[in-house]
């Protein structure tokens, strides 16, 4: 008996001694006592989602503003340049006989704006009387950008002055007459030097049906403005006028849009 007492007595004590110390974990909110301590597990905070809303209509959005910025590299300075010149120089162009000669005439190496808007140094032959006036008008050219087409002497194609029209070139001296429809042959004024063409192509010489060079034919509509023509007003016909030169453009019965000369012939 007394056996069973003790085992009893012992479990008492243990149960006892394990709810006290359940019982010392906590006191009750309200004071009245222990209670036994709950463990309060929080669970973790989901993200909050960013809602999905539906798309909007596209929203316009100016264009940049562009700022125009200078080039910091100037174009090259206009270029001219006179020598003299001998007969071998002017080849097919000048022969014994010819109203000046070659002692008269001067070799110019001018700068030009070519169609593909690069800077070239052509050259032409000129009377030595016109050097400075000649200078200054390609230099105004020049400062204006005008585009020329080919700049050399027509020694390049044996005085031919078809060929070089043809070739759309640009050129002085030639020792030949003057294109007239009628009576004794007369020397062209480029036969003195004083006489200059320009884009032939693009300013032919009209005389009826006859178009020289006939790929100027295009160009025969004078109000479709192009590059490199010859207009009334235009930087072209200004250049020479302001060294008082004189247009052919103006001839009423065959106009040569492409010549300008010092004595207006």
């Amino acid at each position: 008996m007394r056996r069973h007492w003790v085992g009893a007595l012992m479990v008492v004590v243990v149960a006892g001694m394990l709810l006290g110390a359940c019982g010392a974990a906590t006191t009750a909110i309200d004071g009245t006592g222990p209670r036994k301590a709950v463990v309060v597990v929080t669970p973790p905070v989901p993200a909050q989602a960013v809602p999905a809303y539906p798309a909007g209509p596209p929203v316009a959005v100016s264009p940049p503003s562009v700022m125009v910025v200078p080039a910091t590299t100037a174009p090259p300075a206009f270029s001219g340049s006179v020598s003299a010149v001998t007969a071998a120089d002017l080849g097919g162009t000048w022969h014994p006989g010819c109203p000046v000669g070659p002692d008269q005439l001067r070799l110019l190496h001018l700068g030009y704006w070519g169609f593909d808007e690069q800077p070239h140094v052509g050259a032409m032959v000129v009377n030595q009387a016109v050097v400075a006036p000649v200078t200054q008008v390609f230099q105004n050219l020049w400062n204006q950008r005008f585009p020329i087409h080919e700049m050399v002497p027509q020694a390049a194609y044996g005085g031919n002055d078809n060929a070089a029209a043809a070739a759309d070139d640009t050129s002085g001296f030639n020792c030949r007459d003057a294109v007239v429809p009628s009576g004794p042959p007369e020397w062209s004024v480029h036969a003195y030097g004083e006489a200059i063409d320009v884009n032939d192509v693009e300013n032919p010489y009209v005389d009826g049906a006859t178009v020289i060079p006939p790929s100027g034919t295009v160009y025969l509509n004078r109000s479709a403005v192009r590059p490199g023509m010859a207009l009334p007003g235009g930087t072209l016909v200004e250049a020479f006028s302001s060294v008082g030169w004189s247009w052919g453009g103006r001839w009423s019965a065959a106009p040569d849009y492409q010549h300008f000369s010092a004595t207006g012939g």
